[in-house]
């Protein structure tokens, strides 16, 4: 089967690329042709991912998958949430997001946060939803130099280390994207 992940991210399509077993194709935009930016304007994660999922089904007919991953912090009334890619601004810069993070935090003792992932899958015109969702807490500085985004300022649940610390099969075992991805494969394999 092949599937088109409607991201432009490839740290993403990397990690689910590994998560997926042999039987799945998985196409980028770029392999298809597709190289506008894909609308995400919705104010919830699942509203983005069936927005993005959307756009590549309605305007190019293929069978897609779309993420909307979101970092909430407790002691930030949920933020960054769905503005996590863009929360330091537009050039949606990774270091400048954890900047601004830490710095909204300061020395708040609640440090509790969750990462959330919804995937919204469209196959034949049907939409799927999936989510995955880790607990853990905000550094009070970076650990480690693997992983993207908020990986290095975010310990899940139960671990000594930052999700950039983790090997990357160890990351995925539990974490909010390959937990939805799970949800994922799982699905697909009854079809």
């Amino acid at each position: 089967m092949k599937l088109v992940f409607a991201t432009n991210n490839q740290h993403k399509v990397d990690e689910v690329q590994k998560m997926l077993p042999e039987a799945i194709q998985l196409l980028t935009l770029s392999q298809v042709n597709i190289n506008e930016e894909i609308p995400e304007d919705y104010p919830t994660l699942e509203g983005n991912a069936l927005q993005k999922a959307r756009y590549i089904y309605e305007k190019y007919g293929h069978s897609c998958f779309a993420d909307d991953t979101g970092l909430e912090i407790a002691a930030l009334n949920n933020e960054p949430g769905v503005y996590s890619a863009r929360y330091a601004g537009e050039q949606k810069n990774s270091e400048d997001n954890i900047d601004k993070v830490l710095a909204n935090l300061g020395a708040t003792a609640n440090r509790k946060a969750c990462f959330r992932t919804v995937i919204a899958l469209i196959i034949e015109g049907k939409e799927y939803l999936f989510e995955g969702r880790v607990d853990g807490d905000i550094l009070t500085e970076r650990h480690g130099e693997k992983g993207f985004g908020y990986d290095p300022i975010f310990r899940p649940e139960g671990f000594a280390e930052s999700f950039a610390q983790m090997p990357l099969d160890a990351k995925n075992a539990i974490s909010h994207r390959g937990r939805a991805v799970a949800k994922l494969v799982d699905f697909l394999a009854t079809l």
